[in-house]
């Protein structure tokens, strides 16, 4: 088959770099788009491995039913599409026939196209008649949103193009890693620093993106809203603000000079442990400075205060007269691909498309004529995305959740509590591309098409709309998501509701939109592929889009921004006691949100194969922890094991995990089951970012990652196959029910000889199970010492096979000469190597149980 090249994007992030897909037979192959404004050409290391993820084994090709409906002990099978449609409408009827409309509820997701994100808000509302809805975005944007909204009428991430960022003279970024997390946005930073700019970075790690800042100031986590009371009490004690703007062009605000009078540099440092010197520099800098610029993340947003901590940042951007102003401004860092559109038209609790609120009589007379409903049939404001799972399966709780794009498993707060919630639900369906660990505790699991395989359009940082075009059919079998809500509306009789063309939907988005706060009315696909993205607002079609907003007015009624006085508070929890340090989380440059895509990437694995703990060696050693030892970190929720790195990068009373795992045993690696679920007041957003933790060394290992995080076995998924076949073709036989086990770890070594094999890890031991025989699928293997090691299989103690790895190198060895092990046979995993030898192994063995 001839190979076709097309101008696409990346699945990932919110840069949505542009990329080119070569596609037709399979498998695709990409390279980065040079002609695309935002990365010009760079794409990061998820980027350049997103298209593995298009024809990866594990990758789910069937609906999946329970073998014993409503037992979800019992194994996931393959069915129908049908079967699984009825058997989703059936459990939304019977729930709602027994306790309301609102039982029923909805997850969505920031990595859903602008269609779907819009078509599940109306689904939720139409088709279901619930109120129960919101996103995983609620825990990546909603502070940062929240006081945009209030401050200047409006949220959008970026209110100025990312190429800015290199025109500003002095620029401050408060809780960001950008040049892990996006990497290809750093080429702008660079350029600012280039030609002289002042970068400064707040972040109580000495990340990459601080490293190559000017100066890096390093609070406390959970301590920012004070640095910020702190820089703007210089800014008016120094007569630094610029009075003639803040008089013209805000309210208020003489409310909030009066409010940071108390927060001298003194009290701040003792708060913050930034440096009195520092907080002048840096106040003086963005004052004195032609072209100055304040971005904030997550860093210093998710918090139960982060609505206030931006808003801080904003009054001293508003204060310096830097919003509107060339190369000047305020932004924050939008985080999931989508996580702009995804906020805008309908996916949250309380919203309808074009940002509009949903307890407004005009904006609901307004989406539900577009629908063609009745206003009063649209149901009210729901709980916030926490405030939903903390009530899942109790009376005044939802009791069957349809789940699209998100993780929440992996990646809610107080995680433990949250799978025990999803286990408690009455009914669960998940739509997912692989079997995620909140697909695997559903009743219902639906394969969904991956970004290459469908159309849309996305949002991404700078308010610029894409066009994501279709590259690929998805796989035989495979249905998108708004062929899915269509099904589903119909068989719940509003299926005339739900169209499953995305230009359909999207013009239906454009009307929904017109006049409200995020207008994409005069937004086209054809104008998307001309132009390269429209930056909304664009209300007509003769309107060049807005790239930069601001210049004249904020979208407030009085055209000016307005200031509200916010105060500084002590953490939400503090440390002390048993819980002496600060727990703080974030993200890794190798993966991705909670990993269901990215730890099935072999190159992304293999660069960050496990969490690993950051400790200062000062912390460490008061606890007798070494690298590469093991901790068990506990806070007031929970508690997790994890690898130790020591480095002098963080604060001496901080611990950083990432949050890319969860599973594997009892908190495993799983930053989440630790994280405070304590909400802001305004955003709802979960304290992610600082609790009180303890550390102690732990003797056990970290068991092993669980089987979803990597590769599954290509006859696991052949398996798969054959039985979606069969279901469909029931004359042709049932499918064997089969179970993949691993034996995977990352462990030291010590060669004895290569005579000699030795036992090193007690993960790598398997016995098979009374009434089942096992095959082995696969071997995998990684050696970081200098030396040739080999892993050997052993069969009762006998050896089996032999697994060469040479030095510094990995190996992938397809096991296809089946050999039955039999009930009771003892497999082990022992390594060889010249005697004196020693490294470290990444080992994974795949095998299937039947």
């Amino acid at each position: 088959m001839s190979r076709t090249a097309t101008r696409t994007h990346c699945p990932y992030c919110s840069l949505q770099c542009g990329m080119v897909l070569h596609a037709g037979d399979r498998p695709a192959e990409l390279q980065p788009d040079e002609t695309f404004p935002v990365n010009r050409g760079g794409l990061c290391s998820k980027g350049w491995t997103a298209a593995e993820l298009l024809d990866h084994p594990e990758r789910l090709l069937a609906p999946l039913v329970r073998a014993v409906p409503g037992d979800r002990s019992s194994r996931l099978v393959p069915t129908t599409w049908e079967d699984a449609y009825d058997r989703i409408a059936a459990a939304v009827r019977t729930t709602q026939a027994v306790h309301g409309p609102d039982a029923v509820g909805v997850f969505g997701g920031g990595g859903l196209t602008n269609e779907k994100a819009y078509a599940l808000g109306k689904f939720a509302r139409v088709a279901l008649g619930t109120s129960a809805i919101d996103y995983n975005g609620r825990f990546c944007m909603s502070s940062a949103a929240t006081a945009a909204n209030r401050a200047f009428g409006i949220d959008r991430g970026l209110p100025f193009p990312l190429e800015d960022v290199a025109a500003a003279d002095v620029l401050l970024v408060v809780g960001s890693n950008a040049a892990a997390t996006m990497p290809p946005a750093m080429q702008w930073v660079d350029a600012g620093r280039e030609r002289g700019a002042l970068h400064v970075v707040v972040d109580p790690r000495r990340t990459a993106t601080a490293k190559g800042a000017s100066l890096h100031l390093q609070p406390v986590p959970g301590t920012d809203l004070a640095l910020a009371l702190g820089l703007l009490h210089v800014v008016v004690k120094d007569r630094l603000v610029d009075e003639e703007y803040v008089a013209a062009r805000t309210s208020g605000f003489e409310a909030v000079r009066a409010s940071v009078a108390s927060f001298w540099p003194d009290r701040v440092e003792r708060i913050t442990g930034v440096a009195v010197a520092d907080l002048r520099r840096v106040a003086h800098a963005l004052a004195e400075a032609p072209a100055a610029m304040v971005l904030t993340a997550r860093g210093a947003e998710q918090h139960a205060a982060g609505t206030d901590t931006a808003t801080a940042f904003i009054h001293l951007a508003l204060a310096l007269g830097l919003p509107g102003r060339p190369g000047s401004g305020y932004g924050t860092l939008t985080g999931q691909g989508n996580g702009q559109g995804g906020r805008e038209h309908g996916q949250k609790a309380d919203q309808l498309p074009g940002y509009r609120r949903l307890d407004d009589p005009t904006a609901r007379a307004h989406v539900a004529g577009v629908w063609g409903v009745d206003p009063d049939s649209l149901p009210g404001p729901g709980r916030s995305a926490y405030e939903m799972l903390d009530r899942l399966g109790r009376d005044d709780g939802v009791r069957g959740l349809l789940v699209m794009a998100s993780n929440i498993a992996v990646s809610a707060p107080r995680g433990t509590h949250v799978v025990e919630r999803l286990k408690a639900l009455d009914f669960l369906a998940v739509s997912d591309l692989f079997l995620s660990e909140t697909a695997a505790l559903a009743d219902v699991v639906l394969p969904t098409a991956q970004w290459a395989e469908e159309e849309g359009t996305m949002t991404n940082l700078e308010g610029r709309v894409i066009h994501r075009r279709k590259a690929i059919d998805p796989p035989a079998g495979v249905r998108d998501d708004l062929a899915t809500m269509h099904e589903l509306a119909t068989r719940l009789g509003q299926g005339d509701k739900f169209p499953t063309d995305p230009r359909t939907v999207f013009d239906e988005l454009r009307q929904a939109s017109a006049g409200g706060t995020a207008d994409y009315a005069g937004i086209t696909y054809e104008r998307l592929d001309a132009e390269d993205g429209v930056f909304w607002p664009c209300p007509s079609e003769d309107h060049p889009g807005t790239p930069r907003l601001f210049a004249e007015r904020f979208a407030t009624p009085d055209g000016r921004a307005r200031c509200v006085p916010v105060t500084w508070q002590e953490r939400v929890e503090p440390t002390g006691g048993a819980y002496p340090y600060v727990l703080t989380t974030g993200r890794l440059m190798e993966q991705y949100q909670s990993g269901a895509q990215t730890r099935r990437v072999r190159q992304l694995s293999l660069a960050q194969p496990e969490p690993r703990a950051e400790l200062h060696p000062d912390l460490a050693r008061r606890h007798g922890v070494g690298d590469d030892d093991h901790v068990r970190l506990t806070t007031r929720r929970g508690s997790a094991v994890f690898r130790v790195r020591l480095t002098d990068e963080i604060r001496p009373d901080t611990v950083f995990v990432p949050f890319h795992w969860g599973g594997g045993g009892p908190g495993a690696g799983h930053a989440n089951a630790l994280t405070d679920d304590r909400l802001d007041p305004l955003s709802r957003m979960p304290a992610f970012k600082a609790c009180a933790v303890a550390v102690a060394r732990a003797d056990e290992p970290v068991p092993p990652p669980p089987a979803t995080t990597l590769v599954a076995p290509t006859s696991a998924l052949a398996s798969i196959r054959t039985s979606a076949t069969s279901a469909r073709r029931p004359d042709r036989g049932t499918a064997v029910p089969s179970t993949p086990r691993f034996l995977q770890t990352i462990a030291p070594f010590t060669g004895k000889g290569l005579d000699q094999p030795v036992p090193f890890s007690p993960a790598l031991v398997y016995e098979v199970p009374d009434g089942a025989v096992a095959q082995t699928v696969y071997f995998r293997g990684g050696n970081s010492s200098d030396e040739l090691a080999c892993v050997v299989l052993l069969r009762d103690g006998e050896p089996m096979r032999y697994f060469p790895v040479g030095a510094k190198a990995d190996t992938h060895v397809p096991l296809r000469v089946v050999e039955n092990l039999e009930a009771g046979t003892v497999v082990e995993l022992q390594v060889s190597a010249p005697d004196g030898a020693s490294g470290v192994l990444v080992v994974d063995l795949g095998l299937v149980e039947v």
